[in-house]
């Protein structure tokens, strides 16, 4: 029972790497908790060749098949900026696409990022951003989000998922329920964003009612909404967000995957230990913890010792896995991507500053000011 409880606790896990290679360290312990997958920032990656190298032995060491997820949006969120080519932000795409009117470039974009991501080896970018572009937001989010519109935010977010699907990558909407309206950054605590369940279903939850049956994944934020009914708890430890609103309300049965756990929206609610039981208890498929090693383990051991102690959570725990597990099976069927000669790599690096200069010259003017 104990190893079940073990594998079942680690499969809904994807976890962070300390450098450009394994430690010794870092083998004993993925090879204890066999996560998911894995994540890796630019702080993991200098090259392709070495990315890859990296990638195949960590998740060597994980369940099968695995996850390999980067961040790569564009613009400010952009792991793969200075070992390929900076990629143009969602915003950027949305303005020349909209200026222009060809919603193609917007797809060009999703093709682009899904050869960039599988050059490096990567199956997964948790991109694209479908949250709003509202006034509230603007410091926080910047260009990473496409539009001020539901309807703006689903015309990008559509044409750039299929970009990704036509080369096997898979993408993860985020931030749900929706971090338009929030002045606060969650990565340094828990916002509070004062919007009603009207205002969000009308307007933050449309882009995942029109698009759930096309998001592969869906990442669930740090916030909290304390003007609905899920209060001042963290959407990514709420049953009523995560349960009540996004499986049942929404009909969506992709995959539901957490914000990095190690931020302090979530941290400064409650600690690992009960964040972790509290989210996988919420309805949540994967845990994202993105560089603690003491943190990674700290939730790895309170999912075993929380299923030791309750029958209920240790059936909801292997049944949870199960899940993931088929999951997993069905999104990565092709295997790992190919690595590509250094032709081929140079070619899409003139591919991605091509594109960058073409959104670049559909950017609008700005006329100097008189003196």
């Amino acid at each position: 029972m104990t190893a079940s409880l073990r594998q079942a606790a680690g499969c809904l896990l994807v976890v962070g790497l300390e450098g450009t290679k394994l430690t010794r360290l870092e083998r004993g312990w993925l090879k204890l908790v066999r996560p998911a997958g894995i994540i890796l920032f630019r702080r993991n990656i200098e090259d392709a060749k070495q990315t890859r190298a990296l990638l195949d032995e960590a998740t060597a060491l994980c369940a099968t098949p695995s996850f390999r997820c980067v961040d790569v949006e564009g613009g400010s969120v952009d792991r793969l900026r200075d070992a390929l080519a900076p990629m143009p932000s969602a915003q950027a795409v949305m303005v020349a696409a909209t200026r222009t009117g060809r919603s193609a470039l917007i797809r060009e974009q999703g093709d682009l990022v899904a050869q960039s991501v599988k050059a490096f080896g990567f199956n997964t970018t948790l991109a694209p951003v479908v949250d709003l572009a509202l006034p509230e937001s603007a410091e926080v989010l910047g260009t990473r989000v496409a539009a001020a519109t539901a309807a703006g935010v689903v015309d990008y977010a559509r044409n750039f998922l299929a970009g990704l699907a036509a080369h096997g990558v898979v993408g993860c909407g985020k931030h749900f329920p929706g971090l338009g309206a929030g002045a606060h950054d969650s990565h340094l605590g828990t916002p509070a964003i004062r919007r009603s369940s009207r205002e969000l279903w009308h307007n933050d939850l449309a882009p995942y009612r029109e698009l759930h049956h096309e998001l592969p994944m869906i990442m669930v934020n740090h916030a909290a909404y304390p003007d609905t009914p899920g209060k001042h708890r963290p959407a990514s430890a709420s049953p009523y967000w995560i349960t009540t609103m996004l499986r049942k309300r929404l009909g969506y049965w992709g995959l539901i995957f957490s914000d990095d756990m190690e931020m302090g929206g979530i941290l400064k609610f409650m600690p690992m230990e009960e964040a972790a039981v509290a989210a996988i208890r919420a309805g949540m498929d994967l845990l994202e913890i993105c560089h603690s090693l003491e943190l990674i383990l700290r939730g790895y051991e309170a999912l075993i010792t929380e299923g030791e102690r309750s029958a209920a959570f240790r059936n909801l725990l292997l049944a949870r896995a199960r899940h993931t597990a088929r999951r997993r099976t069905a999104l990565f069927a092709n295997g790992v991507p190919k690595a590509l000669s250094t032709k081929q790599f140079e070619a899409l690096r003139a591919r991605v500053l091509c594109f960058r200069e073409k959104i670049q010259n559909a950017q609008p003017t700005v006329e100097a000011k008189p003196a």
